[in-house]
């Protein structure tokens, strides 16, 4: 199952790619998880912020692997427990599915991007810093996976 996390932004601390790669190492062969950086504009105090939400939102879209369950994390998405995504994982997996999982830049997605998606995925109803989400998503991936495969990490 290959998975790709098209996150809008760039350059990230040390921290967050030592912690992202961290998880994506864990995941075994068939299970890739790939991240797809888009840039985020320059915001300033006369930037067309709209226009750079559109911009950034085309080229999320246009990293989307073709065929791809596109899920996009958004506050007002469902709320999953890590069971409820194990499932969800074991599902996709067995019906030969790959994923796109969408994150938006400091202002959120556009709603026609959101709107675009598959599924609305909240992995919590408190606003997360975009870094940190990278982490948390990679995390909970794996931890899923470790649930699905009887692995002793989740316990």
């Amino acid at each position: 199952m290959r998975i790709r996390l098209i996150a809008v932004g760039q350059k990230m601390p040390g921290w967050v790619t030592e912690g992202y790669n961290e998880y994506a190492r864990r995941l075994p062969a068939g299970w890739s998880l790939e991240l797809c950086e888009i840039p985020l504009n320059k915001r300033t105090k006369s930037a067309d912020v709209q226009r750079f939400r559109a911009k950034e939102g085309e080229q999320m879209l246009a990293a989307i692997g073709k065929g791809d369950k596109v899920i996009a994390l958004e506050v007002k998405g469902k709320e999953w427990s890590t069971e409820q995504l194990a499932d969800k994982l074991g599902q996709w997996h067995d019906n030969g599915d790959s994923l796109s999982l969408l994150v938006g830049g400091p202002e959120g997605m556009l709603p026609e991007i959101s709107n675009s998606a598959d599924v609305k995925w909240s992995l919590s109803p408190l606003t997360l810093p975009h870094p940190m989400v990278r982490i948390l998503v990679a995390e909970q991936l794996y931890r899923a996976w470790s649930i699905l495969n009887n692995h002793p990490y989740h316990r």
